[in-house]
């Protein structure tokens, strides 16, 4: 066993020498395909598979490609989410101007919605997807004896086209279109098999049907509804290269707003850095990266099937959704923070551990341990939420007091301004310096927002 663990240590090492000393280049044609085979606690097990399509033409613009195309197709266990996406990214179709487009379609029979603001909502894991819990017959139906509290569905079609245009070497102005199609509603469950019974979640004592019925969620809404987003703004951006950057400036500053019903306007500003730091290690310098970012409701009010969303001038990822998970602050759970305003900072460093060539492919594998924080810059639906609480300035839901056999709130706004700070390490193993397969595992420290031990698998460095 150890003279086949060292062979194999050799071999790596012998080829990240070899490829340090060669010119890398691709052309042509390039794919890389994978097994969607992730865990998530949220949703449970995927299934399915997702990769990239690359062409290089003659090489000259290697490690950047001319034409990229990105597609998933895949399906969640626990959660029963499906997603089908389809993307195209290319700054060479039409000359002086990229073009970023894509599709997307995902089902979420069993979304969760956490509660508005963060901390101040409060997590309860006893009364999320819990299926042995019997429902008081005061409350419901005794034959739906299954809680899952924090329980809903939405159904989503996004379409997109993002443009940018050259204004001088490094500034390039940005604009987009975004059209959405929500639908929302109670769980849509098909059940389990216990105990030769089958058992449904309840769809009545549920956050979302407390938030409908007491007015915080409004009927214009509640159903879901269109979106028609258009951006505009301008890109700075002095990056050596784009998948995984070892120096450089990439700024963002632009306006997002809704011009259908429910309309608003979002501000949005992003500066990351990557510096590069000049240790000799075979496979490449160590690079310092960090992501300051602020995004602010600054007319109109978000409706609450947008509120999720994380507006991008160019998509890294399919979703592209709310505070916490791979996006913005790991550690968290999906979609755990949904405010009008966020402020959230991302620092990690980026070491790259071996480099060689495989298949006439050039592969590296490279580590990321990481810091993230954020904090609530402008709460939501801070004035409705005020008119039900109780004279403590606290919520309470008779309904998740009888399931939890407590007597908590489940909102205090006292804690809205919490920081939410979180920290771990990430592996990643990339082909060709494009397509980067992506580990992390991450740990919340905020009281009330811990999910346990995070961990997110997808591609990509989150920025």
């Amino acid at each position: 066993m150890k003279k086949i663990l060292l062979t194999i240590t050799a071999i790596l090492v012998a080829g990240s020498i070899l490829s340090a000393q060669e010119k890398e280049m691709k052309t042509g044609w390039s794919f890389g395909v994978l097994p969607t085979a992730t865990y998530s606690v949220d949703n449970g097990f995927q299934a399915g598979a997702f990769g990239d399509v690359y062409y290089y033409g003659d090489g000259k613009t290697y490690p950047d490609p001319l034409h990229k195309i990105s597609w998933e197709g895949s399906y969640f266990t626990h959660s029963h989410r499906m997603r089908l996406y389809l993307a195209y990214d290319s700054k060479y179709l039409i000359p002086n101007m990229r073009v970023n487009a894509s599709v997307t379609y995902m089902t979420d029979p069993l979304y969760s919605l956490w509660g508005f603001n963060g901390a101040a909502a409060i997590q309860n894991y006893d009364v999320w997807g819990n299926r042995d819990m019997t429902i008081p017959t005061s409350l419901t139906d005794p034959t739906l004896s299954n809680v899952n509290y924090y329980g809903m569905s939405r159904n989503m079609l996004r379409i997109l086209a993002n443009f940018q245009g050259r204004i001088t070497d490094n500034l390039n102005w940005a604009a987009g279109m975004n059209f959405w199609k929500w639908d929302l509603g109670a769980m849509k469950d098909n059940g389990v098999k216990v105990d030769d019974e089958t058992r449904y979640y309840n769809t009545t004592s549920t956050l979302y049907n407390f938030l409908s019925n007491s007015g915080v969620i409004t009927e214009d809404e509640v159903n879901g509804g269109l979106a028609l987003e258009l951006n505009a703004g301008l890109v700075y951006d002095t990056r050596d290269m784009e998948a995984a950057p070892n120096k450089g400036i990439w700024a963002e500053a632009y306006l997002n707003g809704n011009v259908l019903s429910n309309s608003y306007l979002k501000a949005c500003a992003y500066f990351r850095h990557y510096i590069s730091i000049p240790v000799p290690i075979p496979a490449g310098n160590p690079v310092f990266a960090y992501r300051l970012a602020w995004q602010h409701t600054i007319l109109g009010e978000t409706p609450l099937y947008m509120i999720q969303n994380n507006p991008l001038l160019v998509q890294r990822n399919m979703i592209s959704e709310g505070f916490g998970s791979s996006n913005t602050i790991r550690g968290l759970r999906e979609n755990r923070i949904l405010a009008e305003g966020m402020a959230w900072a991302n620092m990690e460093l980026r070491i790259k551990l071996v480099k060689f060539t495989l298949a006439n492919q050039y592969f590296y594998i490279a580590v990321n341990p990481f810091f993230d924080a954020g904090i609530i810059t402008k709460p939501y639906k801070a004035e409705a939420l005020a008119k039900i609480a109780d004279a403590d300035g606290k919520i309470y839901d008779p309904v998740f007091n009888a399931l939890s056999g407590t007597t908590d709130p489940i909102y205090d706004a006292s804690k809205v301004n919490y920081l939410v700070y979180s920290g771990g390490a990430g592996l990643k193993i990339a082909m060709n310096q494009n397509f980067i397969v992506s580990a992390d595992f991450a740990k919340c420290f905020t009281e009330g927002m811990d999910a346990g031990l995070w961990i997110g698998i997808g591609i990509n460095y989150q920025f």
